[in-house]
């Protein structure tokens, strides 16, 4: 189970159910497993959606040792294009370029 509750968004990947599922499953897996019973389930990005089949796509006889290692190498395939925005900071610092903020506190 995540361990924030009901928020199951890493690093810009929301896994939902998949999320429990994956951590109740026997490891070792592998992926021809996994994605026999979860290739479609829907995985959230910042612009939509992909199947778990999409993201987890394998090159061979791999075998996963727990829910951790899949989620990473979810994340590792996906790359940059779940996160959204890049260079983009909520932190009121200015934008990506460098440029000073003219808002005081």
């Amino acid at each position: 189970m995540s361990e924030s509750g009901d928020d199951s968004r890493e690093l810009g990947i929301e896994f939902g159910d998949l999320e429990d599922d994956l951590e109740g499953e026997d490891y070792p897996v592998s992926a021809d497993e996994l994605l026999d019973r979860y290739g479609d389930r829907e995985v959230g990005m910042s612009d939509g959606t992909q199947s778990f089949r999409e993201v987890l796509v394998t090159g061979g006889d791999e075998e996963f040792e727990s829910a951790d290692e899949v989620k990473q190498t979810v994340l590792n395939r996906v790359g940059g294009e779940a996160v959204g925005r890049q260079g983009y900071s909520d932190r009121g610092t200015g934008s990506a370029e460098g440029e000073e903020s003219d808002e005081s506190f």
